[in-house]
């Protein structure tokens, strides 16, 4: 183990909060500091963030992990980068100012106009970028700003205009250098990356009117950012590693064998499998399901498959907010541990569309097999086993695309505190599932993970892996007969929720004069 009195500082900039901590060759994660943002929606489709604003937060938390390093004399020997993927900034060089609000990940406002040329581009997006179309509109939305907002095409004009996602932004700022760069994690995000060749896929950046021009320089998740400017932060040490959130969660977790397979749950549900240096060999098989870089590190891509589900933890928020049925989701698992199932009791937790099997976004959220015998506890279980047979879902579509069996499922997020969800998990899934303590610090520790393994602290990922916990595992505890009967329920009332909507149940009634 390196000096104990050394660390790297990570930041781990999210959606609604920004975060920084210090990380040290023993894998801790100290000196935490968090400050929250503010999402805007002005109008319906439309989200976005000042990305100024978010700046000044980043710099506030990231001079507090500083002083309290100073105060306890930690040595803070690099910078490492974790951000929220997809969302755009525009900014002018001269200013140093975002030009106008960035449009986040969320944002659907060109969703429309997008999905008319679907038939054109999504199978060869598939093929060539892992995922369709699906709304990813940064290009097309600078585009539009660079052709029709004064300020911005003033900035292009006379060569000062820079674009790119929230780590290009904060890179930018940060460096001593001033660099313009990104990286394959948030790159693929953004739905224009040649997976397989690791540049762009200029054909579709193109056919959106984004200049090629613009494009920020490509580097690794592991790779040399330069140095931080110390007039920003008041240190200057060297940039090691950016990555996308979902990605350090990943690597902070430890998932990082092929095979193996995340599940972050929040207010829904990520499940990331690890194909390795193999691209997954089914990609496009289903819609719902994408294939994506998990890293790049010494020229070396490493692959992996992401499905998710939308509403899981927001399910059971509102099951207690709206619902007004328990008084939290700890109340939920509390109450789902005394009973040994839901005798029949079935929750699809699809508040906001069906996603696996199959895409119907117009489907809603089922309750089936209710009788009088059912109580609050029956009903908190099917809560839980709900959200569980969404997520097996998600497993099974991504060993689908890969064409590979999932080893073992790496737990982390809010509900991962529940024991009877991830028991259930492992039931439904027939796979192993793996919780380890400090998962809502995962994404710092992953991303601190890139950026000491090149000898700072740890000699490969491998050797950081080796510094967390074990963890405590879960196995599959009923029958494959019992397993396949149980999943066979949840197909079926999915394949009936489909029906529904086809037949035109959810129509609005027509009012006759």
């Amino acid at each position: 183990m390196k000096n104990s009195t050394q660390a790297i500082m990570a930041i781990d900039e999210g959606t609604s909060g920004t975060r920084s901590a210090l990380v040290g060759a023993d894998g801790a994660v100290t000196a935490l500091h968090y400050e929250p943002l503010t999402v805007n929606a002005p109008r319906h489709g439309v989200v976005e963030q000042d990305a100024n604003h978010l700046l000044e937060r980043t710099v506030s938390v990231c001079r507090k992990t500083i002083a309290e390093a100073r105060e306890n004399g930690v040595e803070i020997v690099a910078l490492a980068v974790a951000n929220q993927r997809s969302t755009g900034v525009l900014w002018d060089k001269q200013t140093g100012r975002a030009i106008v609000p960035a449009i986040v990940w969320q944002d659907t406002r060109y969703a429309s106009l997008l999905a008319q040329m679907e038939s054109r581009w999504d199978r060869e997006l598939f093929e060539v970028a892992g995922r369709p179309i699906a709304g990813y509109a940064l290009y097309y939305w600078a585009a539009q700003h660079i052709q029709n907002t004064p300020e911005v095409s003033a900035a292009w004009s006379r060569g000062t205009l820079a674009f790119g996602t929230v780590d290009t932004w904060l890179l930018w700022n940060l460096s001593r250098d001033k660099i313009v760069v990104t990286t394959p994690t948030n790159a693929a995000a953004a739905g224009s990356f040649d997976l397989r060749r690791n540049i762009y896929y200029d054909k579709w950046i193109e056919a959106q009117g984004f200049p090629s021009a613009l494009l920020p320089e490509l580097r690794e998740e592991s790779d040399d950012f330069g140095y931080t400017d110390e007039s920003m932060l008041g240190i200057c040490v060297p940039i090691k590693a950016s990555c996308g959130d979902q990605h350090g969660g990943m690597i902070g977790l430890g998932c990082i064998g092929t095979g193996q397979a995340m599940c972050l749950h929040g207010t829904g549900s990520f499940v990331d499998l690890v194909t390795g240096e193999s691209f997954p060999k089914n990609t496009g098989l289903n819609e719902t399901t994408f294939s994506l870089i998990a890293w790049r590190r010494r020229q070396r891509s490493i692959f992996a498959v992401e499905t998710f589900s939308a509403t899981t933890g927001s399910a059971l928020n509102w099951a207690c907010n709206q619902m007004g049925w328990f008084e939290s989701p700890q109340q939920i698992s509390e109450l789902a541990a005394h009973v040994d199932d839901a005798h029949g009791l079935m929750f699809m937790p699809t508040l906001t569309g069906l996603r696996l099997p199959q895409l119907c976004v117009d489907a809603r959220a089922t309750m089936a097999g209710l009788s009088m015998s059912h109580n609050r506890a029956s009903l908190a279980r099917a809560l839980l086993e709900g959200v569980a047979h969404s997520v097996v879902s998600c497993t099974d579509a991504s060993s689908a695309v890969a064409d590979l069996a999932v080893s073992e499922i790496i737990v982390g997020g809010g509900l991962s505190s529940s024991t009877t969800l991830l028991q259930l998990q492992a039931d439904l899934g027939g796979v192993t599932v793996r919780h380890r303590p400090g998962s809502a610090r995962a994404t710092l520790r992953g991303a601190a993970f890139l950026a000491g393994c090149d000898g700072t602290f740890w000699d490969g990922l491998e050797a950081a892996r080796a510094t967390l916990p074990e963890g405590t595992l879960y196995h599959p505890a009923i029958s494959s007969d019992e397993r396949l009967q149980r999943r066979g329920y949840w197909h079926a009332i999915a394949a009936s929720e489909v029906e529904r909507v086809a037949s035109g149940f959810y129509a609005e009634p027509r009012h006759v004069a």
